[in-house]
């Protein structure tokens, strides 16, 4: 927990887009692993295996009834850096408005973009917690960074930027 509860929960928060699922989650997908890492055959990385039961539960929680209220999205954004307040402000409001445009990808393109970018996963990987071929990876990333390309120039007019 201790090397991966960040990134659990920061997976767990990107699949739901609320902090309190995210905490919820988080509990449940070490709970499932303390209790079951009997089962982990180590036929894929201990990463990969905890990113496939993160995502399986996010995915039950996000099906169940309760979830499906709307919700507000919060960020909490922390630069590794210490640049000028003024830098620290702008990076911020950049990543912020990086993630509202992935946020509204649909799930199956947010989710291999978020593995793939924010994880650093390879596309073996990627396939596997996600239970798709890797061909499906390569062709969702392509379609999800074009979607976030389109969708990033179109708010660029918008606000005539």
């Amino acid at each position: 927990m201790t090397e991966y509860g960040q990134e659990v929960w920061n997976y767990a928060f990107l699949i739901t887009k609320r902090a309190d699922l995210a905490d919820d989650i988080s509990q449940d997908v070490f709970l499932k692993v303390y209790q079951n890492i009997g089962t982990f055959r180590g036929e894929s990385s201990f990463k990969t295996w905890l990113f496939s039961i993160t995502r399986n539960t996010a995915i039950n929680y996000r099906r169940s009834a309760f979830i499906r209220k709307v919700t507000l999205v919060e960020w909490i954004v922390r630069p590794d850096t210490h640049n000028s307040a003024e830098d620290e402000a702008m990076e911020l409001c950049l990543a912020e408005d990086i993630w509202q445009v992935v946020l509204k990808l649909p799930i199956a393109y947010r989710e291999v973009l978020i593995l793939d970018a924010k994880y650093e996963l390879t596309n073996k990987e990627i396939a596997e917690v996600l239970g798709i071929s890797q061909g499906t990876v390569k062709s969702r990333l392509s379609r999800a960074r074009s979607k976030v390309t389109k969708m990033w120039r179109e708010r660029e007019t918008l606000e005539g930027v």
